[in-house]
């Protein structure tokens, strides 16, 4: 399995993608510094943060806007490896293999889901620091809202970059079925929303119950991507 994953970071120069990658951390980045310590977000007439509401704390931007951009970021990965080969009949010929189809998409799949998790991971460690450690040097206009020295920091970054980057698979069961890229990054979004969305005072992103119904979905979804594959195009 780890060579075949190997084989489709090669095959679709992953390169690539480390450099959008580093791209998007770096943006992030740049804009949270900008707003914690350069005062971008200070409204003009009091100098206070113009926050909105749920948005206090730094430690919640980050993760808003990092799962966003990563959720989209998977489900177009999910796209270029898996989608696209069945829209150009690619995949027909991947399947001549003598490796059982199922093993050929999984690996797919988990070659998605490693990048993209340790690409999630890593990102949101960078700005946190970036931010933590220029807390004594410079005033910060809004709180951080963590601690670096807290075991339970690393704990719940590491369980929401898995349940983000684990919504691709519900992406790319719903791409797959409908052929199509565009309705996979389509879903990204949308299941973005469900999870950050927010109705008045009700909002979803603090509902302990709605990311493991998320979590279950994505892991359905992940199987159903490759149950019965090895007759489904055969009859």
């Amino acid at each position: 399995m780890w060579k075949l994953m190997k084989l489709e970071w090669k095959k679709n120069k992953t390169s690539k993608y480390i450099v959008s990658a580093i791209i998007i951390i770096a943006l992030i980045g740049l804009f949270m510094f900008a707003q914690c310590y350069l005062g971008i977000a200070n409204d003009e007439s009091t100098g206070v943060p113009d926050a909105v509401p749920g948005m206090e704390t730094m430690a919640v931007q980050i993760e808003l806007f990092t799962n966003l951009c990563f959720l989209i970021y998977t489900a177009a990965m999910m796209s270029t490896f898996i989608i696209t080969p069945y829209k150009n009949n690619t995949m027909n010929l991947m399947f001549c293999y003598p490796i059982k189809r199922k093993k050929i998409v999984l690996s797919q799949m988990l070659a998605v889901w490693l990048f993209s998790f340790c690409a999630l991971l890593l990102g949101k460690l960078l700005i946190y620091t970036l931010l933590y450690t220029t807390a004594g040097n410079m005033k910060a206009y809004f709180l951080l809202g963590y601690n670096m020295a807290s075991v339970s920091f690393y704990l719940q970054i590491i369980l929401k970059s898995i349940i983000t980057v684990s919504l691709g698979f519900i992406a790319l069961f719903v791409g797959k079925g409908m052929k199509s890229s565009k309705a996979a990054i389509i879903t990204s979004f949308l299941l973005f929303i469900v999870m950050n969305g927010s109705v008045g005072d009700f909002t979803l992103r603090d509902n302990s119950i709605v990311p493991v119904l998320l979590i279950s979905a994505s892991l359905i979804c992940a199987y159903l991507s490759v149950h019965k594959l090895e007759v489904k195009d055969l009859k």
